[in-house]
C-alpha cells in the first residue's frame, strides 16, 4: 500500500490538481530556490587572528519542509567568507567562533572566482541566489559576552577577565589616570611635574620616611640638601 507521503515531493495534494493552486505552488517552489538571507550557526572556522580574513562553515538554522510537512535538515555550507571591520591596513580583529549564530547573505551571482582571486571577475557559473555564494555577518541571538568593549551613555568600558595588552612604540593618555591595582615598571620613569605619595616610598627596601643616616653627630643644624 502506498504511503501518503510517497511521491508527494514539494506539493500538497490540493496543489497537484492543476489550476491556480498548482501554478502558485510551482511559483513558490521556483522563488524558494532564490536564497536571500538566513540565520546560520558556525560549525568550523578557517583563518583566525592577525592574518587575511578567513572563512567559516555554517549550517542554516531554519529547516526545510516537503509537501507533507516532513522536516528536511540543511547540509553544511563550506568556505563562506566572514565579515571583518577593516579599512586599508587597519582592522578590528574579532573572529567568529564555533557555535556563534549570525546572518548569512547570499549573492545574486556566482562569487567563487572573486573569492579565489580577490579581484573583479565574471561569474564562474550561471547560478543565482545560491547557497554556495554566502557571506557571513555575525552577531545575532548570541549569549552574554565574557570580554567586551561597551559604549555606555556616559563612558566607554574595555573589559577582560584575563589581560588587556596595549602594544605600540608610544602610548599616550591626555586625561588623568587612576590606577586601582599595582603598577610594575620595567624601565625608567620621567616626570615633568611633582610626584606625590600619601604613603611611604621605598628605594631598594629603604624607606623614605623611616630611614636613618649613620655617622651623624649631634647638633642643632639640619642635614644638607640631597646630592
Amino acid at each position: 500500500m502506498q504511503s501518503k507521503n510517497e511521491n508527494m515531493g514539494l506539493l500538497k495534494p490540493e496543489q497537484a490538481m492543476g489550476g491556480a493552486a498548482q501554478f502558485n505552488a510551482v511559483f513558490r517552489h521556483l522563488t524558494g530556490k532564490m536564497q536571500t538571507i538566513m540565520l546560520v550557526e558556525i560549525t568550523s572556522v578557517q583563518g583566525e587572528g592577525v592574518e587575511p580574513v578567513g572563512s567559516v562553515s555554517v549550517r542554516p538554522m531554519v529547516s526545510m519542509l516537503d509537501g507533507a510537512d516532513n522536516i528536511i535538515e540543511h547540509g553544511t555550507i563550506h568556505n563562506v567568507p566572514f565579515f571583518r571591520l577593516q579599512g586599508g591596513k587597519n582592522a578590528v580583529v574579532l573572529d567568529p567562533q564555533v557555535g556563534d549564530i549570525g546572518l548569512c547573505a547570499f549573492c545574486s551571482r556566482d562569487i567563487s572566482a572573486v573569492k579565489r582571486t580577490k579581484a573583479a571577475a565574471p561569474p564562474a557559473s550561471k547560478r543565482q541566489y545560491d547557497w554556495s555564494d554566502g557571506l557571513y555577518i555575525g552577531g545575532f541571538l548570541n549569549d552574554t559576552p565574557v570580554q567586551y568593549i561597551q559604549f555606555a551613555k556616559d563612558h566607554i568600558k574595555v573589559y577582560s577577565p584575563n589581560k588587556i595588552i596595549l602594544d605600540a612604540p608610544d602610548v599616550e593618555t591626555t586625561g588623568n589616570l587612576a590606577v586601582a591595582g599595582d603598577v610594575t615598571v620595567e624601565k625608567s620613569i620621567t616626570a615633568q611635574g611633582i610626584i606625590k605619595s600619601l604613603a611611604d616610598v621605598m628605594a631598594k627596601a629603604i624607606s623614605l620616611i623611616t630611614h636613618k643616616h649613620p655617622g651623624v653627630q649631634n647638633g642643632s643644624s639640619s642635614t644638607g640638601p640631597a646630592q
